[in-house]
């Protein structure tokens, strides 16, 4: 999934638990943030297997069980919801090209949703038909009306999320146009560049 979809994840998530604790704006950000902070260690793709940031343990369960402990054992409540928000976003991240989720197994694992068998397999063969290697993945996502069906409706939900549990934090919801606007504008680069 693409960073706003685990932005409007991380804001149904928070919205919900606002609910039950009426957070201030700095405990609502925090949970937020930590539902797709993960997504930044694709600045040290160049670390990882295959440079594939999923490959690395921040994209993996392990950073956010150990948040979520963190928090229990300080009593910090804030914390260990961040520790779940992260740990929502692995699981996500399983459905659709999948991660390593384990880490030490240095397997990329879960249902790969967006990658047949044989892509997975003989990925390097299926990369090099497009002059940049990503134009693959991103072509596979935007042609799937799962994945474009899933961004809408968790856009719906989180502006009814925020809306109805916490509308006082209603104005961050338009973050998730960056995302949106930066992933959108890469589609379109790639685009271009493969005509």
């Amino acid at each position: 999934m693409h960073i706003n979809s685990h932005f409007a994840v991380g804001i149904i998530f928070a919205s919900i638990l606002n609910y039950f604790y009426s957070f201030n704006l700095l405990d609502f950000v925090f949970i937020v943030l930590f539902s797709f902070i993960c997504d930044f260690d694709v600045l040290f793709a160049k670390f990882a297997t295959n440079h594939n940031h999923r490959m690395l343990i921040s994209h993996s369960i392990i950073p956010g069980f150990l948040i979520l402990v963190l928090g229990i054992i300080i009593n910090w409540p804030i914390l260990t919801f961040s520790g779940i928000a992260y740990s929502i976003h692995i699981i996500i991240d399983t459905f659709d090209w999948g991660t390593n989720f384990l880490y030490f197994q240095k397997k990329q694992v879960g249902l790969k949703l967006l990658i047949t068998k044989d892509e997975f397999d003989n990925l390097p063969e299926y990369l090099s038909k497009y002059k940049r290697a990503e134009s693959f993945f991103d072509t596979k996502y935007y042609s799937s009306r799962i994945s474009l069906g899933i961004e809408v409706i968790l856009f719906i939900i989180m502006m009814a999320f925020i809306i109805i549990f916490a509308f006082e934090f209603v104005l961050i919801s338009l973050f998730y146009f960056l995302g949106l606007y930066f992933h959108l504008s890469r589609h379109f680069i790639l685009k271009k560049l493969e005509i």
